[in-house]
C-alpha cells in the first residue's frame, strides 16, 4: 500500500512520556497490587496518542466518514489526486452530545480512502483524490491543504462532509451547540468559525456544557 505523503509517526519517547512510569518498588504485596491497580486505571483513563501525536477522541463517531461528497467541488473546495500542499495548516474539532465525547473519524474527505496501521493507530491516505478539507486520523485533526492561502470555515468541512452544522444541529445531533475557540465563547454561527493554524474548537450539543480545552501542538510537528 502506497500514500502520496510521508508519515513522521511519533518518536517512541513521546509515547512513554505520555504512557508514563514508576521506577519505585513496594514493601507489600497488598500495597504493591494496590498500587498497580492504581496505575492501570489512571493509563486506562488517558486518551492513546494518535498517529499524528495528537490523543485520539473518545466515544462513538460523530457521524460516519463516508458521507463525503463523492468528488464533486463543494463551496469552491475540489478533490484532487495529491494532496495540496501551498498552503498547509491544522486545526482541531472535539464536539461533545450531552456532556458526552465524539470522535471525529478519520478519513473525512478522502475519496477511496486506505489506511496504513501504525504503533498508534490507524492513519488514512485516499486512492482516488483528497478535498482540500480532510482527516487522517480519529484525532479531531482538520488538515487545510490547499493550492492558495485562504481562509476556509467549519462550515465548508462540514458541507464537504455533508453533515449539518446550525446552532441546534450538529451531524444530527440536535440540542443547542455551545462553541468555543481557543477556549473563548463564540456566540456567531458555528458555521462561521474560521480554520486558521493550531486554532482548538469545542462544540457542545445540548448540556452538560464541557469546559473548553486548547489542544497543545507541541512536538507534533504539525
Amino acid at each position: 500500500m502506497t500514500f502520496r505523503r510521508v508519515l513522521t509517526l511519533l518518536p517512541l519517547a513521546a509515547l512513554l512520556a505520555a504512557c508514563g512510569g514508576s521506577s519505585s518498588s513496594s514493601s507489600s504485596a497488598t500495597t504493591s497490587a494496590t498500587s498497580a491497580a492504581s496505575a492501570s486505571a489512571t493509563t486506562s483513563a488517558q486518551p492513546s496518542i494518535g498517529p499524528e501525536g495528537i490523543p485520539l477522541e473518545q466515544g462513538p463517531e460523530l457521524a460516519p466518514a463516508a458521507t463525503t461528497t463523492q468528488g464533486a467541488t463543494v463551496d469552491g473546495v475540489q478533490c484532487a489526486p495529491i494532496e495540496q500542499l501551498a498552503y498547509h495548516i491544522h486545526a482541531h474539532l472535539q464536539v461533545y452530545v450531552n456532556g458526552q465525547p465524539r470522535a471525529l473519524p478519520a478519513a473525512i474527505g478522502l475519496i477511496g480512502p486506505v489506511y496504513e496501521n501504525t504503533p498508534y493507530g490507524r492513519f488514512y491516505g485516499a486512492q482516488t483524490c483528497y478535498y482540500w478539507l480532510h482527516t487522517h486520523a480519529s484525532d479531531g485533526v482538520i488538515h487545510i491543504e490547499s493550492p492558495t492561502a485562504r481562509v476556509y470555515t467549519l462550515g465548508t468541512f462540514f458541507d464537504e462532509w455533508r453533515q449539518p452544522l446550525t446552532t441546534t444541529d450538529v451531524a444530527g445531533n440536535k440540542g443547542k451547540v455551545t462553541a468555543f475557540v481557543n477556549a473563548q465563547p463564540w456566540t456567531k454561527d458555528p458555521r462561521s468559525i474560521p480554520l486558521v493554524p493550531h486554532e482548538s474548537i469545542d462544540l457542545n450539543v445540548g448540556a452538560p456544557v464541557v469546559p473548553a480545552k486548547v489542544i497543545s501542538w507541541a512536538g507534533t510537528k504539525l
